[in-house]
């Protein structure tokens, strides 16, 4: 289970020892054998060998990323953090497995909500639960302070969440102590994730991997805006990738390829002072994540549509977006 003690405890390397296991041993054989994958990567000259960048990547299958970063191992060129859901910090095998290959867990207030809950109350929020929540932290809803009113055991947690969080399980609980005591511990989350964030792009050397759609589709959909916020606020350039090809090779949730060929386009850097962010600049001290952030959410949006037209640039035809795409789950089934 994703915990802060949990994220405190990750260490990011220059060359990590996962990658280049994996990269040396499965993958090298299953590039080859039986059916051969080829892997190309177009606009490598894009790739700054001079500073870090924040890679912006389309998510067309579960393991897209794994021929990408092969690839750049094979060419010599700087390993690359990942930023990955919570959800695959649940499992102790596949969440070590995620700390050697050097990725960043990222949750989402969804994730934090859901995750206290069930730390709480022993199980996941139903549907009708977790909606209650969601809203008074997305601010949809104003808490009206009858506890009484909401939906199964929503009334149990706050008064159990709050207590923890206090210390004082005698204190005095409503939805308005909940909202501010669950901001006290967001926040606790979002500093781990810039610390991680940071010292990868920095002291590790990397650069990060994302995936603005926050979820996987074969046809491009639409970014969320951490990707830009957090740009903004380390002060790092963004740089386009296009995937082409990785669905085929990859159409289940098989690791093992199944042959074929893909095709990575980098396109040019998108530089924080270009001509194409620029406009929509957000002061560095504005932390991402974050109440703070709020009123910046339209500059956000809009610089997350630049980054996204960059990368629908960059793909061939068949992944370019349909409108109407959405998740596929609703409530903490997304997250658990």
């Amino acid at each position: 289970m994703l915990t802060l003690e949990r994220m405190r405890a990750i260490r990011l390397h220059r060359r990590p020892l996962g990658q280049l296991v994996f990269a040396n041993s499965l993958l090298m054989l299953d590039y080859r054998f039986p059916k051969p994958t080829k892997i190309v990567i177009e606009g490598l000259q894009h790739l700054p060998r001079d500073r870090t960048v924040i890679l912006a990547m389309n998510h067309t299958d579960r393991y897209n990323y794994w021929p990408f970063q092969y690839q750049l191992y094979r060419e010599g060129l700087p390993f690359t953090a990942t930023w990955v859901k919570g959800k695959y910090y649940e499992n102790k095998a596949m969440a070590a497995f995620m700390d050697a290959c050097n990725n960043i867990p990222l949750p989402s207030r969804g994730f934090v909500l859901s995750s206290e809950f069930r730390a709480c109350m022993g199980r996941k929020p139903s549907k009708e639960e977790y909606r209650c929540l969601r809203d008074w932290v997305d601010g949809k809803r104003a808490p009206d302070g009858e506890n009484g009113a909401a939906p199964g055991e929503v009334a149990a947690f706050l008064a159990r969440f709050c207590a923890r969080e206090a210390g004082d399980p005698s204190r005095a609980v409503d939805a308005a102590a909940f909202l501010a005591a669950f901001d006290r511990n967001w926040l606790r989350y979002v500093h781990e994730i810039v610390r991680l964030t940071a010292t990868a792009l920095g002291g590790a050397g990397n650069n990060l991997l994302v995936f603005p759609e926050g979820t996987r589709s074969t046809t491009l959909g639409p970014g969320q805006v951490g990707l830009v916020a957090m740009a903004w606020h380390l002060g790092c350039d963004i740089v386009p990738v296009g995937c082409n090809g990785s669905d085929a090779c990859y159409p289940g949730n098989s690791p093992f390829s199944r042959g074929g060929r893909i095709v990575y386009r980098v396109g040019p850097a998108l530089r924080l002072e270009g001509p194409e962010l620029s406009p929509f600049a957000v002061p560095r001290n504005v932390l991402p994540l974050t109440r703070d952030a709020d009123p910046y959410l339209e500059r956000y949006r809009a610089a997350t549509a630049v980054v996204m037209d960059r990368i629908a640039a960059l793909l061939d035809p068949v992944y370019l977006p349909k409108p109407g795409a959405g998740p596929s789950k609703d409530g903490a089934d997304r997250f658990m």
